[in-house]
């Protein structure tokens, strides 16, 4: 029951002053009024009068005055409740109020038009907006915005969780819970602003190239009379594909496109997973090799010019990557697609030759050179950094190989060149004595790798302004940036390849000693699978050259073999291997008790594709606490691809990654829905 004693006011603060300064007042005038009858007693009569008539005064407001301003302050304060109450009624966004579990307690006009409610709703407002749940309700004093679709209308919900104890602070009028509180839903329809910017979005200009990978030599392959013919069906190719999307597409150079259309198009280029990279492999007139092309696309600047840089970046990407596909940078977001097929193999000669040129120029304005391979380092990371090792030392430089842990594998040809008296002490330096050897005039090479996460020192990386990178892997979004010198050649076998064929141009009278020779040699054939895999006339030419230069095959073939435990090993994962999809082989290695388990790992993936039927092949390898992923095809597959997936790289046909916190039955699976994935994708 209500108390039914009288309510009486109680003015606090400036209200309450309105009181208080007369009889402050009175009584200044009544002491002043004694003072004057001391001075005269005509003036203080006078003065004593007004005092009386000002007490009068004073009484009649606090007797009859004071109740009618506080009755009509209650109006006041009543009315304008009544005013707030209607303005949030009316109000133009729609607004709700719910409690602690998201019952609905009251909704204004606009909120009952948006839910189709009338007033007395006061169901949860779940039952409504599906969206919304308890489990997204914000913590008192924060908010929490959520993206609902309401009868085909964009909204944002913004709800802000209320205190009932804040409520009521102050107020008798309800019980106190400081565990209750209130939610105020607000919904803000954005329908007409997401299509604006969908629109903005869609009218952006995206800027297009588009390169013929192997223009020249298709060509050479016609005879003249069709030679036009064979080029009037490209531009037609070309043309036809961007079309649709009133693309501008302008011939640059006899196999170079520029094209420039709206980004709406581009979504449906996305959706269609640039159908021209197979469309083009169907121009044939007559030419055995088959067509292939590479485009890059740049959107996502805020002018034209960067959107073109943005372009050839993603242009050198694809190239990087061997070609066929199409590479998408979107500001620091980028897409692949394609690169299913084989890389071709060119013979740049030219390019290698500047690109010893180039090497040669740096170093000489060096005194020190440090280089380095990957982490968990194989014979083609070692073999090349030797190779650039020999480089530096015929040009007089202070040269040193930066070097971790020493694998099976590795070790026969490193202890070769430790303890020998033609080789200076610290010739190899471990990755913690490294940085100390950095100054002003250090240039730092990067071999058979070109991301910075995977190098032996990546340290060395960030504290040296000179850095030169060559490596045969295809590239990837994190690839090494800021080198002053990047030669990545992804249709060279290995990089003791790439590095043999500049041994030659940069200084015709250095002359590797045997057991040099025989580590380079020795890269190229564990890389090449025995010269069964990616092996071109420049793998032969690069192999004839160490030949001459001392390297045995039959010496070579005693130190990479296998000892009986590994061997063992190697054979148990693949008899217990999976055959998925009646087309690719997963097995675990276990390496307990080897001394390089992911070496055996390797070896288990290369033995896997002896398997008729198998098209690719992956092996899982547990080592200190991660888990490495060794894939392998002969052709029918991209395996890169794959491991892409899985934040690793490599080549279509030798790539690899690594996993961290997970199990090997975890990482089976993961493989498992990845190739699932990519087969309902059609990238497999």
């Amino acid at each position: 029951m209500f108390n039914k004693k009288k309510m009486s006011l109680n003015p606090t603060g400036q209200l309450n002053s309105l009181f208080i300064w007369p009889t402050v007042l009175l009584i200044i005038l009544a002491v002043v009024n004694i003072g004057i009858y001391f001075i005269s007693s005509q003036a203080g009569i006078i003065v004593s009068i007004f005092l009386v008539i000002y007490l009068v005064v004073c009484g009649i407001m606090l007797l009859y005055l004071r109740p009618r301003i506080a009755h009509d302050l209650i109006e006041f304060a009543s009315n304008y409740s009544q005013v707030q109450r209607l303005l949030f009624n009316k109000l133009s966004i729609p607004y709700a109020l719910l409690d602690n579990n998201g019952q609905v307690l009251w909704l204004n006009e606009e909120m009952q038009l948006c839910l189709n409610k009338s007033k007395d709703f006061n169901k949860n407002i779940s039952s409504v907006i599906p969206e919304i749940k308890y489990n997204i309700f914000p913590e008192i004093g924060e908010s929490t915005d959520v993206p609902v679709v309401l009868n085909e209308r964009n909204y944002r919900v913004e709800l802000h969780r209320i205190s009932a104890d804040k409520i009521v602070e102050g107020t008798n009028i309800l019980e106190r819970n400081y565990n209750a509180s209130l939610i105020a839903m607000y919904m803000f329809d954005e329908t007409d602003i997401n299509m604006y910017i969908q629109k903005l979005r869609d009218e952006r200009f995206v800027v297009g190239l588009v390169y013929i990978d192997n223009y020249e030599d298709a060509l050479e392959a016609i005879d003249d009379v069709r030679r036009s013919l064979f080029i009037g069906l490209i531009d037609k190719r070309v043309n036809k594909y961007f079309s649709p999307g009133a693309a501008i597409v302008r011939k640059m150079e006899k196999d170079k496109y520029l094209v420039v259309f709206r980004y709406k198009y581009l979504e449906k280029l996305l959706a269609d997973k640039f159908s021209i990279l197979e469309d083009i492999k169907g121009v044939k007139i007559g030419n055995e090799m088959t067509l292939t092309l590479s485009i890059g696309v740049g959107t996502g600047a805020s002018d034209y010019s960067k959107n073109f840089d943005m372009a050839k970046a993603a242009m050198d990407l694809a190239l990087g990557r061997g070609g066929d596909q199409a590479v998408v940078k979107d500001n620091e977001k980028i897409h692949y697609f394609g690169g299913k097929s084989q890389q071709m193999e060119k013979n740049a000669r030219v390019k290698v030759r500047v690109m010893a040129h180039a090497l040669r120029q740096i170093l000489e304005t060096n005194e020190r050179v440090l280089v380095m391979g990957h982490t968990i380092p194989d014979i083609d990371a070692f073999g090349s950094a030797l190779g650039i090792y020999i480089i530096a030392k015929k040009m007089g430089k202070d040269a040193h190989i930066v070097y971790g842990e020493v694998t099976s594998s590795v070790r026969p040809f490193i202890n070769r060149f430790k303890n020998n008296d033609d080789y200076p002490a610290d010739m190899f330096l471990t990755k913690d004595e490294a940085p100390d050897y950095v100054n002003s005039n250090t240039v730092v090479v990067v071999v058979d790798v070109n991301r910075p996460q995977r190098t032996e020192c990546p340290e060395l990386l960030t504290k040296c302004k000179t850095i030169i990178n060559f490596d045969h892997h295809r590239r990837t979004n994190d690839t090494i940036t800021g080198a002053v010198l990047s030669y990545i050649d992804p249709y060279a076998s290995s990089a003791c390849e790439m590095i043999a064929e500049m041994i030659q141009y940069v200084d015709d009278s250095i002359k590797l000693k045997a057991f040099e020779a025989d580590a380079m040699y020795a890269g190229i054939n564990i890389d090449t699978d025995g010269f069964n895999n990616k092996s071109g006339p420049r793998t032969f030419e690069a192999a004839a050259f160490l030949r001459r230069n001392g390297a045995d095959v039959t010496r070579v073939r005693k130190m990479l073999r296998n000892d009986m435990d590994e061997y063992k090993a190697v054979a148990e994962a693949v008899s217990r291997s999976e055959v998925y999809k009646d087309a690719f082989a997963i097995t675990v290695f276990n390496g307990d008790g080897l001394e390089s388990p992911t070496i055996g790992g390797a070896k288990a993936a290369n033995d896997l594709l002896d398997i008729n039927g198998i098209k690719g092949s992956f092996v899982i390898t547990p080592y200190e606490g991660k888990i490495f992923i060794s894939a392998r095809s002969i052709d029918e597959i991209n395996v890169q691809l794959v491991m892409e997936k899985l934040g690793g790289g490599g080549h279509m046909s030798v790539a690899g990654a690594q996993l961290e916190n997970v199990t090997t039955d975890e990482a089976v699976e993961m493989i498992k829905q990845t190739l699932d994935s990519m087969i309902e994708e059609g990238e497999v």
